[in-house]
């Protein structure tokens, strides 16, 4: 799916580390675009666990400065055994729009 006018921030993911083997296939330093309408190929299960923190950087939420860059949050998937750590990043450039109000 493609969005003819971009929604809110891009967000991106780089797979961090594997401790074990992934069984969707990714590998350290993959990178995807995702958005609340874009899977990147990410695996549905992680997907699905962190979905709401990428709407969240999306639409331009965050949580308290005091806990890190508000831009880059990691995470686990559900696997303990073979579990793959990504970092989601907010891209904070120009032109994008959450609801028709321009991010310059």
């Amino acid at each position: 799916m493609s969005l003819e006018q971009p929604i809110g921030f891009r967000v991106t993911g780089k797979i961090r580390g594997i401790k074990g083997f992934c069984s969707a296939g990714h590998k350290v330093g993959d990178s995807m675009a995702l958005s609340m309408h874009e899977t990147g190929g990410l695996c549905g299960a992680f997907y699905h666990d962190i979905y709401p923190y990428i709407v969240m950087l999306q639409m331009g939420g965050g949580f308290p400065a005091e806990w890190g860059d508000a831009d880059v949050l990691e995470f686990e998937c559900m696997d303990r055994f073979n579990a793959a750590k990504i970092e989601l990043k907010r891209v904070r450039d120009s032109g994008w729009r959450i609801s028709g109000v321009r991010f310059e």
